[in-house]
């Protein structure tokens, strides 16, 4: 859910830069909701003073939000050509294709956004076009790393820049903003030239029908998926939506120019089952993805069973284990055969371990380290790292704490909001509010409607009707419904003339009362709703 900020000036006459806009997605905890985003309500408030977006690649953790938020921002928008690519396909989703103002750069390009000089520097990461900012503005040079490794046999693309990081770094950096994903892991992340030899040899030895699942943005992965294929004598089949999406968007840009053309879903059957590779959606368990509706056996034309194989060519998301399991059983429990990371070198991280990390800062050499880009002890780790390897000084933000870089040493100086928005169906709201919260306890603890019809007096015409969801029956002889309809009338006949005359005191006598009784007996507090109408 990447969402950086650069400001120049003084805060009367502060110019802004805004880097990558993405989402992250629901672990659980909140019922309901599609994807979750940076809330850009400072921003929001300055927005006249904000003089571009610019996005360092195309994974939704940079690019995801763009769609969602763009016209709260409202300003130019900068990409090199596949993230373009990418990007444009989800403003056209959203009515938005004719509207944003998205401007192509070319690897290696530059652009002059008022006080802010910027270069993109080319990287190796696992998608096609990741790009480093050199920022330079007159009080100092920040290096954005946005997303990295490096790898000399990237598959697509080309190789890290190492002269230009180079002649960056002797120009003098100020600081470096730099991704912490791996700096617990000692070593290199590994090349994607390893992963293909090693695919091509494992679908190798395999039989009957074979399917391999990935992050469909590692367009490196899907041609060496697809390159192994051939080499085995398979034909590829895309399964997925975001399979066709990338693919269509590398194409466009000039990837994928040897590969060989894939079959369509629906020719699929007309392969003997040693002469196919499904390439598939789904490696992190999400339930609408290509490879679930396989393990269901409800794909449309897509179907394995015993003797068949799925490779899980991808690591597990940190909070995905659940449902990674759930979808490998279920296939285990049709025969098919599981092979992941753990059982043969089908994955290297796209992020950089602490050999790379430490080659990165050979070559930028900063006066200041800002890691960013890893949970609260990868940002520790990663300070550590930076003082190990002689950087003066280290500055560990968490997420809205606004930094002075320069001039003079490094501190904090504001802390402004940075809140997250969750996209409830078509609609943002605000994490904390109150439709989330009510959501989240009616799913710990039910709910209960109670419905009254009462004189002008206050007293009962009729039974109070009561329904109650997610709730056990709490005593013996007696429903849900009929216990909290005992609360009700319990609680009206107690009130005083006055109070029972005053639907708010009603409403809240009855929901206490309800909510009380319950309680009691569960130990949980479900919430009351108590509709009062008076006649």
């Amino acid at each position: 859910m990447n969402f950086n900020l650069y400001g120049y000036g003084p805060p009367t006459d502060r110019k802004w830069l805004a880097i990558d806009l993405g989402i992250t997605f629901p672990d659980g905890r909140e019922p309901g909701i599609e994807v979750i985003m940076p809330d850009p309500l400072y921003i929001e408030g300055e927005k006249e003073n904000l003089l571009g977006l610019v996005l360092t690649h195309a994974h939704e953790d940079h690019i995801g939000a763009v769609a969602h938020l763009w016209e709260r921002l409202e300003c130019p928008v900068y990409a090199t050509p596949f993230t373009a690519a990418m990007l444009r396909g989800k403003l056209a989703e959203h009515g938005l294709l004719n509207d944003v103002p998205l401007h192509e750069i070319p690897l290696g390009g530059e652009l002059q956004l008022g006080p802010f000089d910027l270069q993109f520097v080319t990287l190796t990461h696992s998608i096609p076009e990741p790009n480093a900012i050199a920022i330079r503005t007159p009080l100092g040079n920040v290096m954005h790393t946005g997303d990295w490794k490096i790898d000399d046999e990237p598959i697509v693309g080309e190789v890290t820049d190492a002269a230009t990081l180079k002649a960056f770094g002797d120009e003098g950096v100020r600081a470096i903003v730099c991704d912490s994903t791996n700096v617990l892991s000692p070593g290199r992340s590994g090349s994607e030239a390893d992963v293909r030899k090693n695919l091509t040899a494992l679908i190798g030895t395999l039989k009957g029908r074979v399917a391999v699942t990935t992050f469909a943005s590692n367009l490196a992965r899907l041609q060496t998926i697809m390159e192994a294929a051939a080499a085995n004598d398979r034909s590829t089949v895309l399964v997925g939506r975001s399979m066709h999406r990338v693919t269509a968007a590398a194409r466009e840009t000039g990837y994928l120019k040897n590969v060989p053309t894939p079959v369509a879903e629906e020719d699929a059957g007309y392969l003997p089952p040693e002469n196919v590779l499904f390439l598939c959606t789904g490696s992190q368990g999400e339930a609408r993805a290509a490879l679930s509706r396989i393990a269901e056996d409800s794909h449309r034309y897509i179907s394995m069973g015993e003797g068949d194989t799925v490779v899980f060519s991808s690591k597990i998301i940190p909070g995905n284990e659940l449902p990674i399991f759930e979808l490998q059983n279920r296939l285990a429990e049709r025969g098919i055969d599981v092979l992941t990371e753990k059982d043969h070198d089908v994955h290297v991280s796209g992020h950089p371990c602490r050999d790379e990390l430490a080659q990165m800062y050979q070559w930028i050499r900063p006066e200041l380290a800002i890691p960013v880009h890893g949970e609260p002890r990868h940002l520790l780790a990663h300070a550590e790292l930076a003082e190990e390897l002689q950087v003066p000084e280290q500055l560990v933000l968490r997420n809205g704490l606004m930094a002075r870089i320069a001039p003079g040493p490094a501190e904090v100086i504001d802390d402004v909001p940075a809140g997250r928005l969750h996209l409830d169906g078509s609609v943002l709201v605000r994490a904390g509010e109150a439709p989330l919260r009510e959501r989240r306890q009616m799913s710990f603890a039910g709910n209960v409607v109670v419905s009254l019809v009462v004189d002008e007096d206050g007293r009962l015409i009729a039974d109070p009707e009561v329904a109650a969801l997610g709730i056990p029956d709490l005593e013996d002889d007696l429903t849900i419904e009929d216990t909290c309809r005992e609360a009700a009338e319990d609680a009206v006949t107690r009130l005083r003339r006055n109070a029972a005359r005053d639907d708010d005191a009603v409403s809240e006598a009855v929901r206490r009362a309800v909510r009380g009784r319950i309680r009691f007996l569960w130990d949980k507090k479900p919430p009351v709703t108590v509709l009062v109408s008076r006649v």
